[in-house]
């Protein structure tokens, strides 16, 4: 008998949760859990699943690509995918199926509650939980694009200069990470200079870098659908007492949790040991975001480790994937954030980022 492919896998898994969710199937729309799910990667599309069936609706722009990419289901081809559920749930046997609450339009809604015999269940986590252990294939791509941003971070001390622009040295970092064999980027690369630098997630501007500037680079890049994510700090010039004062009390915090960190620990737990260090120097005021997220198919995903709980996961566990990134951001000056991918697995964090965090820091001009 043929081992199961991973799709049919994961179409297992979802079932197994209808009783769970008290539903006999499950409309998927997100582009997100779509792929996961499918294999498809079209941008437009929907996916019904019941106990028996499992089909996959898009638009004649998307048929052969689906054909390709989704052979373990039924394809239907409609331009307007609330139709599948019309077609595929006939008779007049009631039938409760369960819906993204998160990301189904009020639009969407609507048209799908007009639909006879059908009782709609909102769901506020469907697929995510379930995308949180990554697989083999899933953490290769995980992988592939974190080692493109390794590499295009590691050339960011040749590319800052004085008068460079935040924009320019965004724009030739992407350049580095499409010519490495980016797909896409996983976000807009944000480089943050000077003052702009206590903003965490400051928008790359005409501000020209100067000696004297602390620089926050964060940026990631997409490989088949998978997200990478780091930021690394740096000084153009010789960097001051103040500067190393705070380089030095991040990076203490980021090594602490990547060393302390074991499976089964509460995200707040994790948290709070950076937390604690960064409060506990002064600066916990500066400190205002969490320390870290999953990543996947989507730049945030869950598991989030945060003070607050957050989403339906609340501890961490073996074949996850998240980020460690503690920050400190002191208006008027600028800030500082270190941020690595780590795999979680049964002996504690292993690190996916590659790119030094000590011998490229300051930027000689």
């Amino acid at each position: 008998m043929n081992a199961m492919t991973i799709y049919e896998k994961r179409l297992a898994q979802v079932r197994r949760k209808f009783a769970v969710w008290g539903v006999e199937g499950i409309y998927i729309s997100s582009p997100e859990n779509r792929r996961w799910l499918s294999g498809f990667s079209g941008s437009a599309g929907a996916i019904l699943v019941t106990q028996e069936q499992a089909w996959l609706a898009t638009d004649f722009r998307y048929w052969e690509q689906a054909e390709a990419q989704a052979p373990t289901f039924t394809l239907y081809q409609e331009q307007h995918t609330q139709k599948l559920l019309e077609t595929a749930v006939q008779g007049n046997i009631p039938v409760r199926i369960g819906i993204e609450a998160q990301s189904t339009t009020l639009a969407d809604y609507a048209k799908l509650t007009a639909l006879d015999h059908i009782t709609l269940v909102p769901l506020n986590a469907t697929l995510e939980p379930l995308r949180a252990y990554k697989s083999r294939d899933e953490l290769a791509k995980i992988r592939a694009a974190a080692a493109i941003t390794d590499k295009a971070m590691a050339q960011f001390p040749q590319i800052a200069h004085p008068g460079i622009s935040e924009q320019a040295a965004a724009w030739e970092l992407e350049k580095v990470m499409r010519d490495a064999g980016a797909e896409a980027m996983a976000f807009d690369v944000i480089v943050a200079s000077g003052t702009n630098a206590a903003h965490p997630h400051h928008h790359p501007g005409e501000r020209t870098l100067h000696v004297g500037d602390p620089i926050i680079v964060d940026m990631g890049a997409q490989v088949a659908g998978y997200k990478s994510d780091m930021t690394r700090s740096f000084f153009l010039g010789e960097p001051d007492e103040q500067f190393w004062s705070v380089y030095n009390l991040v990076l203490a915090a980021q090594t602490a949790v990547i060393q302390q960190t074991q499976p089964g620990m509460s995200c707040q737990t994790v948290d709070a040991i950076a937390r604690d260090m960064i409060t506990n120097a002064g600066h916990g005021e500066h400190f205002g975001h969490s320390l870290g997220h999953s990543l996947g198919l989507c730049i945030h995903e869950q598991p989030f480790l945060s003070q607050f709980p957050r989403g339906e996961i609340h501890h961490i566990e073996t074949g996850m994937v998240v980020t460690v990134e503690p920050g400190v951001y002191i208006p008027g000056w600028g800030g500082v954030r270190i941020e690595d991918l780590v795999l979680v697995t049964d002996s504690g964090l292993e690190p996916i980022s590659q790119c030094p965090k000590e011998s490229i820091i300051a930027i000689d001009v």
